[in-house]
């Protein structure tokens, strides 16, 4: 019975003459943080971190990547990179072909309609207008971190979505948190009967102040003198597009003439971010987040980047100036956490739900073979009706994935396989095309490895095209101002994920990780089940040894 113990020594000596000395990892003492916070940036690439970082403060991003542990090489694990597809993988661990989220929108084969991510017709909305859609989280086919939060404590956690987009704040918070989105045509946060009967009066309190009208007095002016942005293209060019009220897309963007007629306008301001998080705060307050013992949840998108980025591209002084400004809002919101919750009191992981490409023509200034692109399914329609007789083959080509017209193929008997055959051998002699295929022979495709799962994770059996499209790095079709994202490729999939706080091993790793790797890395600091649809796997590096 002595060599049990004689051969843990010797192992335990052998580990330590390794430079890798056992550690003594404590059993669970029950305590979980007092409030989890998500921020997902809504496009923001990882090289943003860095790209600006010499202007930052020292209590926004560098805070956190000072006190916190950053994922440098976290990746979307699946290839069509939008708002809706990312917001529910980092919160569920999961992707589209497992929870049901194919995009922002896609044609659903069953319905033969075009399906809006959070669309529900069977909910009414609440707080906004009678032409407002109403939304829900029923398109999900799976749980969320929060949702699993909530039945670990017998739903005594409370969980909270924030954001200026519907799909921003609804996948996040779930089945079974309470979500609220920003309405343009009021300029008010709104929900639906899935979450309530009726907005509570905190809500209708903070609509009432009419906060956009305070932020449109001032126009939007770079924080520093404008020819210091040095990280960015010239103010004035063609490829970037504008605002109604501004004549061209140039500092500084008048604002004043939007008050009491155009709240939508402030999505596409810096400001927007100063709205959502100030309604992140009185959520905070009113619903007592991170308060009592049980561990609450706060999911906050912030949209406004994206908007900007679409609308300027990723070089522009005006994304340059939102993120320095983001920095600023960062900073006062971890004050405000740290005052209201307590320093180490929380845990805040920021990432991204994409990040976006380069815009065509300013790559083409600068010497690339780039340009927009158009045409190619009107060009495939004209060519199939002409050899096939078939009119209007192709359905729907969101995400990349065409969708073919069946019932026309059946009416007219055709041989449905000819038809993709010459479809897929049309679309891949063009130049800007680096493939195509039959979506049904996807697994015996000859791909690089990493290629072809990010496909795989992306085509769901039921709501996946009949043929997959892959533009060569840099080409999407349209914007010939502003960009876009969408692709599998490293500038729309490269995206930060930064942990702090509460239980957080600050260091950093530059080994691959994955958006689907946020949502369990969270279950296992709280010692909570992973989402039902996850797949990813728990960053170890930062867990902390308790």
């Amino acid at each position: 019975m002595q060599k049990i113990p004689a051969l843990l020594g010797l192992c335990c000596l052998a580990l330590t003459a390794m430079g890798q000395a056992p550690t003594s990892v404590q059993p669970f003492n029950g305590k979980r943080p007092k409030l989890v916070v998500g921020l997902v940036i809504d496009q923001m690439r990882w090289d943003y971190l860095y790209r600006y970082h010499a202007r930052y403060g020292s209590g926004g991003f560098k805070r956190m990547l000072a006190e916190g542990f950053s994922a440098e090489n976290t990746m979307i694990p699946y290839a069509q990179t939008v708002t809706a597809a990312g917001h529910a993988c980092v919160y569920t661990g999961s992707v589209p072909a497992i929870n049901g989220i194919m995009g922002n929108d896609w044609y659903d084969p069953q319905l033969k309609k075009t399906v809006y991510c959070v669309e529900d017709d069977s909910v009414q909305v609440i707080g906004g207008t009678a032409n407002s859609e109403p939304m829900s989280p029923r398109n999900l086919w799976v749980s969320t971190i929060s949702d699993e939060l909530r039945l670990a404590t017998n739903f005594r956690s409370k969980v909270v979505g924030v954001a200026l987009k519907d799909r921003g704040s609804i996948l996040p918070a779930g089945y079974t948190g309470t979500a609220y989105w920003y309405e343009g045509k009021t300029g008010h946060f709104i929900s639906s009967s899935w979450y309530m009967k009726q907005l509570p009066a905190w809500v209708n309190q903070f609509n009432q102040r009419k906060l956009v009208d305070s932020l449109y007095q001032q126009p939007w002016k770079t924080l520093y003198p404008i020819n210091s942005y040095k990280q960015s293209d010239d103010d004035d060019v063609p490829y970037e597009g504008k605002s109604p009220a501004d004549k061209g897309p140039v500092f500084p963007h008048e604002l004043s003439s939007y008050i009491g007629r155009n709240y939508d306008a402030i999505r596409t301001t810096p400001f927007g971010n100063t709205l959502t998080l100030a309604f992140a705060k009185a959520a905070m307050q009113a619903e007592g987040l991170g308060k009592d013992e049980d561990t609450d949840l706060l999911a906050v998108s912030l949209s406004s980047p994206d908007y900007i980025g679409h609308q300027y591209g990723p070089n522009s002084i005006e994304m340059e100036d939102n993120y320095l400004r983001l920095d600023q809002e960062l900073a006062a919101f971890f004050a405000h956490l740290d005052k209201e919750v307590g320093k180490g009191q929380y845990l805040v992981f920021l990432t991204a739900d994409h990040a976006v490409a380069h815009t065509p023509l300013y790559l083409a200034k600068k010497g690339f073979p780039i340009s927009p692109l158009s045409g190619d399914v009107t060009e495939i329609n004209k060519k199939v009706f002409q050899r096939f007789g078939v009119p209007n083959i192709i359905r729907s080509s969101a995400n990349y994935h065409l969708h073919l017209n069946h019932t026309a193929m059946d009416t007219l008997r055709k041989n449905k396989k000819e038809i993709i055959d010459y479809i897929v051998q049309e679309l891949k002699s063009k130049p800007h095309i680096y493939s195509a295929w039959d979506n049904a022979e996807l697994q015996q495709l000859n791909l690089p490895a990493v290629m072809k799962e990010r496909f795989v994770n992306g085509f769901n059996p039921k709501l996946g095209g009949d043929i997959q499209l892959v533009l060569k790095a840099g080409f999407f079709y349209g914007w010939v101002t502003g960009t876009t994202h969408g692709a599998w490729y490293p500038y729309d999939s490269h995206i930060p994920a930064v942990f702090m706080g509460w239980g957080v091993q600050p260091g950093r790793t530059n080994r691959p990780t994955s958006m689907a790797d946020i949502a369990p890395t969270v279950a296992a600091m709280l010692r909570i089940q992973m989402p039902s649809g996850c797949i990813g796997q728990p960053i170890t590096e930062l867990l902390p040894m308790r």
